[in-house]
């Protein structure tokens, strides 16, 4: 195959993993949208305060067990890549079992956790009340949760982006059809909007194992405990899992740094720069997509030890990253004032957000970077680089931001997020040239590059 022709063909394939992953994004913040409106339109703002101040600890709580995706999808990836039928189910079986271990250990510990959880939190005695009513709800919700991070990853790690959105879209749907139904059918509030959410994450997992059911007859193999509890691979689990929850906790800090950098400044600013992140959110539900399908294929190019194969995947999927950040870029250069016009009707905060809009409309084409190298060192099981370069980037972010504040005011804040983006993409850009040396040197030969001597036989993916 030439190049041309090869490049092509990992286009298209790039395309098909990524849009059904941005389709399956656009379903949750439309899924936001209701559980505002129905709760907006009660009699009291206390349940809308209740919601958002619950969504928002559950979705930190849950987001820090996200290494149950991000660290699925590579390893099943390699092990396909490797025609590792066995070892692609134990890669589930394992997240599976810690799904449901973390699942119990929130089950217990529920109250301890509610009760740190809203110490932090500043609400009226009313709205913490409606919040620990739909806390206790829907942490019976975890293992569900917790099992469709484990679905999720390992369905991407297949290349089965067609049944991740399925997946999502019905149950975001449920969720949105049964609040309506529990709120302005039954008349209930948070305990509906709660309850809703526990019935939709359980019949979301039940599709998942519907869909994952066809992949599993068709892989070579069988369940073995032997494989499933193997000692060395446990203890790569543990590693690749915690540089992944590391990396994680660095990223949630910082943007928790930059909002609290901005609640320092004013009410104005707070306000203003939180209209500015809903950009960066629209913009990852779209790069998302890319650094989902960059994971997929560099985690089989890396299993079949085939540089080439890896080569085509990066140049594919990073260069329609690019080009749909260039995108947004200019959407956000057109649009961005009514877009601003349309999330508050403010004066003082909309002419906050108008004078830093030119971060925002930058910051796509400086962000994809990171996004992407995220999604090739999770595809190649690279995880150490990813928690030690996102400590050092965290670091660096906190550092201007205590430098540039004092001289810039909020344009300083947003100069130090906006380098904290680019060194992300940086950092790991200029490790990306010793992983690709290591998939020749640790997997198999790559398939245009015929053995000296006859290759021995392979060894069990680590």
């Amino acid at each position: 195959m030439t190049a041309p022709a090869a490049d092509t063909t990992a286009r298209s394939r790039v395309w098909a993993l990524a849009v059904p992953v941005i389709l399956a994004n656009l379903s949750v913040p439309l899924l936001g949208m209701v559980d505002t409106a129905v709760m907006g339109h009660l009699d009291s703002p206390a349940y809308l305060g209740a919601v958002a101040i619950g969504s928002l600890l559950f979705s930190y709580l849950y987001w820090g067990f996200g290494f149950l995706r991000m660290g699925t999808t590579g390893p099943t990836a390699q092990a396909m890549g490797a025609g590792d039928g066995a070892e692609a189910r134990a890669v589930f079986g394992r997240a599976f079992l810690i799904g449901v271990t973390v699942a119990l250990l929130l089950w217990a510990a529920q109250v301890p956790v509610q009760a740190i959880a809203f110490a932090l939190l500043d609400g009226s005695d009313e709205v913490e009340a409606l919040a620990a009513e739909y806390f206790t709800i829907r942490i019976w919700s975890a293992p569900a949760a917790l099992v469709q991070f484990a679905q999720i990853g390992w369905l991407m790690g297949l290349g089965r982006a067609k049944a991740v959105l399925a997946q999502q879209v019905v149950a975001n749907i449920l969720n949105i059809c049964l609040n309506l139904a529990f709120v302005l059918g039954l008349g209930m509030d948070v305990d509906g909007v709660a309850l809703a959410t526990v019935i939709a994450e359980y019949a979301g997992m039940a599709v998942g194992f519907l869909l994952m059911r066809s992949s599993l007859r068709a892989l070579p193999g069988r369940w073995s405990r032997d494989r499933l509890l193997d000692p060395r691979r446990l203890r790569r689990l543990v590693g690749v899992n915690g540089d992944i929850f590391i990396r994680t906790l660095c990223l949630i800090s910082a943007f928790a740094w930059f909002t609290a950098q901005g609640a320092q400044a004013g009410d104005v600013t707070l306000a203003a720069n939180a209209v500015l992140l809903t950009f960066l959110t629209i913009a990852s539900y779209a790069l998302d997509g890319f650094a989902h399908a960059a994971e997929t294929l560099v985690g089989g190019a890396v299993g079949a030890g085939d540089r080439r194969a890896l080569g085509e995947a990066v140049r594919a999927s990073t260069g329609l990253a690019v080009t749909m950040a260039a995108a947004i870029s200019a959407l956000f250069l057109v649009a961005g004032t009514p877009l601003i016009h349309l999330l508050t009707g403010l004066p003082e905060v909309r002419a906050a957000a108008g004078e830093a809009l030119p971060w925002a409309i930058v910051l796509p084409l400086v962000a994809v970077w990171g996004f992407q190298f995220d999604g090739i060192f999770l595809g190649a099981t690279e995880s150490r680089p990813l928690s030690t370069m996102m400590v050092l980037c965290l670091g660096a972010f906190l550092g201007l931001s205590w430098l540039l504040l004092p001289l810039w005011g909020n344009h300083g804040l947003w100069a130090a997020f906006t380098a904290f983006m680019a060194l992300r993409g940086v950092s790991l850009g200029l490790l990306y040239p010793a992983l690709a040396r290591r998939v020749a040197v640790n997997g198999r030969p790559a398939a245009d590059s015929p053995p000296a001597i006859p290759p021995a036989a392979p060894s069990p993916p680590a």
